[in-house]
């Protein structure tokens, strides 16, 4: 597939509190594209920042070609990811995380591979040892769950994340989707087109901390598998099987016991431990069953997924003014 040698592109930024790293990184990311890429822009979304990351958006906003989304509260990545790729009208669109942690080297590369033929180029994390192994095990346990279902027609690759540089199809095709309570990693494989991996180790972040801990990651985790899987509740049907063929033997067990030997003294230890028993399963796949109607219960709702309270254009735009197509 032939591309054109003159094309635009669009880098979608999401900021939550990264007023620390903004401006050096910007910096870098247009050093590292003016001499290669004439038509090129940045969308940042601004997260409902705490810090001082609006104030510092705006202050560099004379020197970039920068297109600024400022939502009204924190929403979360997912929907500034959204955000962003809704305002997108390049040929090529990339998502950079702001904090250094994806290589601004690899964009060359990611290019010439679009340039090629492909249409959606994403980095890998090719090593993960300096994470702890908690985390470790658990992302290769979400992994196995969430392709586990064979149904689905598509894998979600282990590693991947949100860098990645896609073509005007790719992005034409993620607006069109829906839904409200957004697993961005599924969603990427879900479009399909021909695709191709970028390894990369991250490096450490510039500056701050990240806003990822470990509640907001069970969040994200939660979502993947009910929006993606239908696996926990086959497991849960499987469970309850199980049980009521173990419930079956046991009272044939305890009717031929009586029958045969009498039953003198009650097993009161027993029913109470049974009891104990089934009463938590019961929860744990009301709960299951409950993430699931939790799920539809967004979706029905038809909330806008982000509330942008502010928007502004930079100057710098008017250079390159017919190239893209961006609303004030």
């Amino acid at each position: 597939m032939s591309r054109p040698e003159q094309f635009t592109l669009s880098c979608v930024i999401p900021a939550y509190n990264e007023a620390e790293n903004l401006e050096s990184f910007i910096e870098a990311l247009h050093a590292s594209l003016k001499n290669t890429i004439p038509n090129f822009l940045f969308i940042i979304v601004n997260d409902g920042s705490s810090d001082h990351t609006d104030q510092t958006i705006k202050n560099i906003m004379n020197k970039y070609p920068i297109h600024y989304l400022n939502f009204s509260r924190n929403f979360g990545k997912e929907a500034a990811l959204s955000a962003g790729i809704d305002q997108a009208q390049s040929d090529v669109t990339l998502l950079i995380d702001s904090d250094f942690q994806h290589p601004v080297e690899l964009i060359a590369q990611m290019l010439d591979l679009w340039k090629s033929g492909y249409d959606m180029i994403y980095g890998v994390i090719a090593d993960r040892r300096h994470e702890t192994w908690i985390k470790r095990y658990g992302t290769n346990s979400f992994y196995r769950l969430i392709n586990a279902n064979r149904h689905n027609h598509f894998q979600i690759p282990a590693n991947a994340g949100d860098f990645r540089l896609m073509d005007k199809a790719v992005v034409e095709t993620l607006k069109r989707l829906p839904e409200r309570r957004r697993f961005m990693k599924g969603l990427y494989a879900w479009v399909g087109y021909k695709t191709i991996a970028i390894p990369f180790v991250p490096a450490e972040r510039a500056a701050g901390t990240s806003s990822f801990n470990l509640r907001t990651l069970l969040s994200l985790a939660s979502t993947g598998i009910t929006s993606f899987s239908s696996i926990p509740l086959r497991l849960s049907g499987f469970l309850g099987s199980i049980i009521s063929i173990c419930s079956v033997i046991y009272a044939a067990y305890i009717a031929s016991d009586t029958l045969i030997f009498g039953n003198p003294v009650p097993g009161w230890s027993t029913l109470a431990a049974g009891l104990a028993l089934f009463s938590g399963v019961q929860l744990l796949m009301l709960g299951i069953i409950g993430e699931y109607i939790s799920q539809i219960y967004e979706e029905v709702k038809q909330r806008p997924l982000y509330v942008i309270a502010e928007q502004q254009i930079s100057p710098q735009l008017s250079k390159i003014e017919g190239k893209f197509h961006v609303a004030p």
